[in-house]
């Protein structure tokens, strides 16, 4: 077995120094802890190096301890005294001669008066600014925790746990504690407040580390301490560790009780084996544990969302003749497993049951119902319940608003969800920014932006700003519907209000100015897009081109084509294709080579659309130059 031991200091191995604390007896009827107190060898002890005397009495370190412990005497006026002695200290330079050794010889000096100790503490902390070590903590925190308070001593805990997490190398609290027993009186439950104070700061691995250390040593853990670290490791889906510690506990001499075997239950049925759910159950009841409602409840809601609703009714029935009442959540989770399965109607009775037998649904049974009916699109019912819920005086949150907007909105039916909007107004529930989003998108997406104007505009929130989502939505809904100087004037204020339009946005307004030949707002607008950071597309180019070829501005649509491709290295062959067949129209084949000559150097890569046009213009200039051959002949 190692040893951990101390300059200067012998220990015996921890099998003969450490005792299981529950068999300890005490040697002293002095002393409330079941553990031996350990004589503090640094109270009286001098400093035994002779060259100390040589100093002046006020740089002697074992004079400044003595000084400081006369000081905190005055107990009536220690913290004025210790002002004092503060600014004396400093006047003269002897705060240096106070390091974290004198630190840690006055609190074992003031270890019988733990309020001393901890003013002493804390003024050299808070003071003095000094930097305490971890051994200065550990003692104030035994010093504590021996005097019953456990409170101050948790919270300094937590902060030397919190120091543990933030510093680049490890400090080993346990291994610190453990050292400060030699010297000062401690309670065994320092340990259990140890791992709950990782716990508390979140380090739940740390937690296990600690408890594997304090089993080693044949450290007994309380129940309580357990099921607290049981819990952290549950919660961090660490479900091996936890039956980890549930295999030592017989070997430790801990006898597990009924929230032990809830959290565990609780670990079986998020490992989704209900298999194994059912052998530990069995395991418990052999152990003389009969499930209470809080197991039942558990495996109600794990039984649930497995779909598994023939066991789930089965422990239902179970419960009643074990004389457990099913409770709130008992039928929550049997209504949430019969609305998945589809089952609306048995879910309905379970929640009139409910009802009948005098429990209040709270807002969660009532969502849970509420899904259901959506899901099935029983929109009818589900308006009723919330009437019911309104009724009960349980306001309708967030959730509930945006399931039935959503079911409205599947049925398509977006003006019943608009008028839902409104009575939810009416009845004084605040409805959500995502809802009105939501419902504002959607009738973007149907193309009806008029309506969804309107919805915008008689919002009764006055903090309520439409995001730039929605607003964009809107823009492109606009043009969809050729309502042009609508999306023009909302992109205005959108502008004015530092919003920035997304390419969708832009592109639908592009593509309906291109519509409308007004293809030089169109060009406006796509510098716009290029300053504000939203680079024009391949649509955006096909658009735009395209109308100035039906137009046969050929030179405009060169320009823009040479454009796109410098500019946003947008190289679009169907747009080029356009612009030979024009060419090829015209017959002038030396600008046809020259334009295709250009166009091949800037990166535009002919295809076999290219070909064919090309060898269309040739047959029809070769055909025209035929065609002149002939009448000239006829004419001589």
């Amino acid at each position: 077995m190692n040893q951990i031991s101390k300059p200067g200091k012998s220990r015996l191995p921890y099998p003969q120094a450490i005792f299981r604390f529950k068999h300890f007896e005490p040697k002293s009827q002095n002393y409330s802890s079941s553990l031996q107190r350990v004589p503090d060898i640094n109270k009286n002890k001098p400093i035994s190096n002779p060259f100390y005397n040589l100093l002046p009495e006020t740089q002697n370190p074992n004079n400044i301890v003595s000084l400081v412990c006369s000081t905190l005497k005055l107990k009536d006026d220690a913290h004025l005294s210790l002002s004092l002695l503060h600014k004396t200290m400093q006047e003269q330079g002897h705060l240096s001669h106070l390091g974290t050794q004198e630190i840690s010889r006055i609190l074992l000096r003031c270890q019988s008066d733990s309020s001393t100790a901890l003013t002493f503490f804390r003024w050299v902390k808070f003071d003095l600014g000094l930097k305490l070590n971890s051994e200065n903590c550990c003692i104030v925190v035994h010093i504590l925790v021996w005097s019953r308070k456990f409170s101050q001593a948790m919270k300094i805990l937590c902060e030397l746990v919190k120091l543990d997490k933030n510093v680049s190398e490890r400090l080993d609290v346990f291994k610190t504690l453990l050292l400060c027993t030699d010297d000062c009186n401690w309670d065994p439950v320092v340990f259990d407040m140890l791992i709950k104070a990782y716990l508390r700061m979140g380090m739940v691995k740390e937690s296990f580390r600690v408890f594997r250390k304090m089993v080693k040593l044949n450290f007994v853990l309380s129940i309580v301490t357990i099921n607290c670290l049981l819990n952290g490791l549950s919660k961090m889906n660490y479900g091996d560790k936890c039956w980890e510690i549930y295999g030592m506990l017989g070997r430790i001499g801990l006898h597990p009780n009924t929230c032990t075997f809830n959290i565990l239950i609780h670990v079986v049925c998020k490992e989704g084996d209900v298999n194994k759910v059912n052998k530990f159950l069995e395991k418990m009841e052999e152990e003389g544990f009969d499930p209470d409602i809080v197991t039942y409840n558990m495996l109600m809601d794990s039984y649930s969302k497995k779909e598994r609703l023939k066991d789930a009714i089965y422990l239902y029935h179970i419960m009643f003749r074990r004389g457990v009442v099913p409770d709130l959540l008992t039928y929550t989770a049997l209504i949430n497993g019969f609305c998945k399965g589809g089952n609306v109607s048995v879910a309905h009775q379970l929640f009139s049951t409910m009802i009948h037998r005098g429990l209040k649904p709270d807002l969660r049974a009532f969502n849970t119902l509420l899904v259901g009916y959506c899901k099935e699109g029983m929109m009818q019912e589900a308006r009723s319940l919330l009437h019911d819920m309104i009724g009960d005086g349980i306001h309708p949150d967030e959730f509930s608003s945006r399931m039935l907007v959503e079911g409205y909105h599947k049925q398509g039916s977006l003006i019943s969800a608009l008028n839902l909007v409104v009575e939810l107004q009416r009845f004084g529930i605040l409805v959500s920014q995502d809802v009105y989003d939501y419902l504002g998108i959607a009738l973007c997406r149907e193309n009806r932006p008029f309506a969804a104007k309107s919805l915008l505009e008689r919002i009764a929130c006055p903090s309520y700003e439409p995001n730039p989502e929605i607003l964009c939505n809107l823009v492109s809904s606009f043009c969809r519907c050729n309502s042009l100087e609508e999306a023009l004037d909302l992109k205005a204020q959108m502008v004015s209000k530092n919003m920035r339009l997304d390419l969708v946005s832009y592109k639908a307004i592009i593509c309906c100015l291109c519509k409308l030949s007004r293809c030089k707002e169109a060009e406006n607008l796509i510098k716009e897009m290029a300053e504000s950071g939203v680079w024009p597309d391949i649509e955006i180019c096909r658009a735009l081109i395209k109308r100035l070829c039906q137009k046969s501005n050929f030179s405009e649509a060169e320009y823009l084509l040479r454009f796109f491709a410098e500019e946003f290295q947008v190289f679009d062959t169907g747009c080029y294709n356009e612009l030979i067949r024009i060419l090829c129209e015209k017959g002038d084949m030396v600008k046809l080579m020259e334009f295709q000559d250009s166009m091949i150097k800037m990166g535009f890569v002919p295809n076999g659309q290219t070909c064919k046009y090309m060898i269309d213009g040739l047959q029809r200039v070769m055909g025209m130059q035929k065609g002149s051959v002939s009448n000239g002949t006829s004419c001589t």
